[in-house]
């Protein structure tokens, strides 16, 4: 296809993936729910179901205009050849390849990233704080903002460094030696991310002894599942929201549960939510996960590897000749009806894996307590309880609620 053509058909592709986004948000945030399901009786009256339907709507409201924002953002800049300018801007400085893609890539990393930055805040501080959800400071979110900035550069400036570095030496056999690089790097971040990554923005301590941990301790046991880390979180730093979540494998396993989550759960329901998470994991959940991102990156890289080298893609974006980074960026903006339909084949995928872990917690602990932590969680972190089938297709990882109660009780 010739520049043109590339540019009309880039045009197309991110209006579509916005007005497709925000029809299915519509058709979310208008569905109407009068009426309390009898098994919520007791966890939601009507007071807070309003207030689920309205954070919900405040919601979609400042989407709208942050996502309309960054949209026209990007529809601007492609319509108007800004992104080829830009390119044509730095070479008259910057001669060297490498040199100049990273820094291509830096400039406008941190430039998108404080024009998202006002939304950002605003989120956190003003959507969130009147919800009661937000408890961070100000410092607290700048340092995050810092801290977020470091490692970008130290971990995502090495791994482009290598990419481009492969490009630049192999052409388009980048690929497969690439995928191998990024496999092992998923591979290590699920082995020490709670161990290295997370500890920089949260303290993680051990669970203390006492009956929490005992009773904890002797279901692991019973299901056959060797757990010595148990980790609290101080989640309560930043959200009231509670979670828990499991990392690693082998001896490097572990589990962490939020303070907001031993806060707001009887002793009972917290073990349930404990083996819904070895559920995941003696069901092979992680592994499969793993397996399926690591086939998804090969594929992204291959198809990458064909567009890599396109005069008429840089061209497109307003380059006078052809440049990698332009040709990077253009690719995602082609390849994201593809990762869409990845993004929903991998949420179908992570819904039934959910329903597994609830089944393997009801059978091996009981259903009715994990039920109930659900819905305590549901009800206090205003969750929709009823969203559209179309929005759960596209967006939902997770079973809705009401879905996951069937089946539990």
């Amino acid at each position: 296809m010739d520049q043109e053509t590339i540019k009309y058909l880039i045009l197309l592709i991110v209006s579509f993936n916005f007005i497709f986004e925000k029809l299915i948000d519509y058709l979310n945030v208008n569905r109407k729910t009068t009426e309390i399901p009898a098994n919520l009786i007791g966890y939601l009256d009507g007071a807070k179901l309003k207030e689920s339907k309205v954070y919900q709507r405040t919601k979609y409201n400042f989407s709208l205009v942050s996502d309309t924002f960054s949209f026209v953002i990007t529809f601007l800049l492609i319509v108007f050849g800004l992104f080829g300018w830009f390119d044509e801007w730095l070479r008259q400085y910057l001669q060297s390849p490498m040199v100049l893609t990273l820094t291509y890539f830096a400039i406008i990393f941190i430039g998108s990233d404080l024009l998202s930055l006002p939304f950002d805040y605003y989120q956190t501080f003003k959507i969130e704080n009147d919800f009661g959800f937000n408890k961070s400071t100000v410092k607290t979110f700048f340092i995050d903002k810092v801290k977020g900035y470091l490692l970008s550069i130290i971990i995502g400036g090495a791994l482009l460094s290598l990419l481009l570095w492969l490009i630049l030496e192999l052409g388009q056999d980048f690929w497969w030696i690439f995928w191998i690089v990024a496999a092992l790097f998923m591979l290590l971040a699920n082995l020490f991310y709670t161990g290295l990554i997370l500890p920089l923005f949260n303290k993680l301590t051990p669970l203390e002894e006492g009956e929490l941990k005992e009773t904890i301790t002797s279901y692991a046991q019973s299901v056959g599942f060797s757990l010595k880390n148990v980790f609290v979180m101080d989640g309560s730093k930043r959200s009231s929201k509670a979670n828990a979540f499991f990392s690693g494998f082998g001896k490097r396993k572990k589990v962490v549960l939020y303070d907001t989550l031993i806060d707001q759960h009887s002793q009972e329901e917290l073990v349930a939510v404990l083996a819904h998470e070895i559920g995941h994991y003696k069901k092979g959940h992680i592994k499969t996960g793993m397996v399926a991102g690591v086939l998804q990156t090969g594929l992204l890289l291959y198809i990458l590897s064909l567009f890599i080298f396109s005069e008429p893609l840089s061209m497109a974006l307003g380059a006078n000749q052809m440049a990698i980074h332009l040709n990077i960026i253009g690719f995602t903006m082609l390849f994201s009806p593809i990762s869409m339909i990845i993004g929903i084949g991998m949420n179908y995928l992570s819904r039934k894996n959910e329903f597994e872990a609830d089944h393997f917690a009801k059978t091996t602990f009981s259903g009715l307590p994990l039920a109930s932590a659900l819905k305590t969680l549901s009800v206090k972190t205003l969750s929709d309880i009823d969203p559209h089938p179309a929005y759960v297709f596209i967006h939902y990882s997770h079973p809705p609620l009401l879905k996951r109660l069937e089946r539990l009780e």
